[in-house]
């Protein structure tokens, strides 16, 4: 089950929750009867694999052909 992070409106608590997708938002708070919104919460993305390397990083170097000019 996923933990959802709440924050309440009025006292500014911040708690969380283990809950099913499927249950409905919270919508009240346990200690006030504040008003409560979700917190939406970056989550770490790692890429495993081949072609993803840690150390991966665009290259200063163009792998194209510079451009010269000719002084004919």
């Amino acid at each position: 089950m996923p933990t959802y992070c709440y924050r309440c409106k009025k006292c500014k608590k911040e708690f969380e929750v283990f809950q099913s997708m499927n249950d409905p938002a919270l919508t009240t708070c346990d200690s006030c009867d504040g008003d409560v919104m979700r917190i939406i919460q970056p989550v770490g993305i790692q890429f495993k694999g081949t072609g993803f390397y840690i150390n991966d990083k665009s290259s200063d170097t163009s792998t194209s052909p510079t451009k010269t000019s000719d002084s004919e």
